[in-house]
């Protein structure tokens, strides 16, 4: 598996890039939604940027009191073994509506507070969500990746945008997902005869490392270990 890069964070961080993490910074319409998306997108980091990996973190957000308070989930897992090291929830209000292709100003902000909770921190996000895989390149799991400068994946269970050839059947086999001649992501087979994940880059990873970090994430089931498991922790 390929980890290439550097192994300090602060190495790769860009000053540039506005980081706004506490609550009061993050939009609340979709003008203004739309605006950080854009300016931030130039952020993502598309190649290997990631140092030794021994923790995993999956992360699910899910909605209680009809879609009023947000629950945000992550659960830190060791890695190759997938042992479970750590878990934290946020609850908060919800404070953005809920508008396709906008889910990061509806989810991050409770996210990250989880993150901040978190006693043993990880070192790569995986993401119930898109990356680069998104009308404008900047999906949930590029946001987190920018705003916590962690390299993160996307990993979503359905598509959002984009075109792909047909899949083997065999698990390891994956096609590209395409946009406009631009791949954005990956249409990846994690079980033989099971419905495929899609998984996009988040931020200081390359494709091919991401694919190869998300197989070893499902052993079993079609879905990344980190992702089940925060799932169940962010519906519970």
């Amino acid at each position: 598996m390929t980890t290439a890069g550097v192994n300090s964070r602060a190495a790769t961080r860009r000053d540039t890039a506005p980081r706004p993490r506490k609550l009061r910074d993050w939009p609340t319409d979709v003008a203004a939604a739309r605006t950080v998306q854009e300016r931030l997108r130039d952020a993502v980091i598309t190649e290997d940027r990631l140092g030794k990996v021994r923790r995993v973190a999956g992360i699910d957000v899910g909605f209680e009191d009809g879609g009023c308070t947000t629950r945000a989930a992550v659960v830190v897992l060791d890695f190759p073994g997938l042992e479970f090291c750590d878990q934290a929830v946020s609850r908060g209000p919800t404070r953005f509506p809920y508008v396709p292709g906008y889910l990061s100003f509806r989810e991050s902000p409770q996210v990250l507070e989880a993150l901040d909770l978190l006693e043993t921190q990880p070192d790569l996000l995986l993401c119930d969500a898109h990356g680069l895989a998104h009308p404008r390149r900047f999906g949930l799991a590029c946001h987190l990746g920018v705003v916590t400068d962690l390299p993160s994946i996307g990993v979503a269970k359905s598509r959002l945008i984009g075109t792909h050839a047909e899949l083997p059947p065999q698990r390891g086999h994956w096609v590209p997902l395409l946009d406009k001649g631009e791949t954005i992501g990956a249409v990846l087979r994690t079980r033989d005869n099971v419905s495929p994940v899609y998984v996009s880059i988040g931020h200081r990873i390359s494709l091919p490392t991401a694919i190869d970090y998300v197989l070893a994430c499902t052993p079993r089931f079609r879905l990344p270990e980190t992702t089940r498991r925060a799932h169940r922790l962010a519906s519970g």
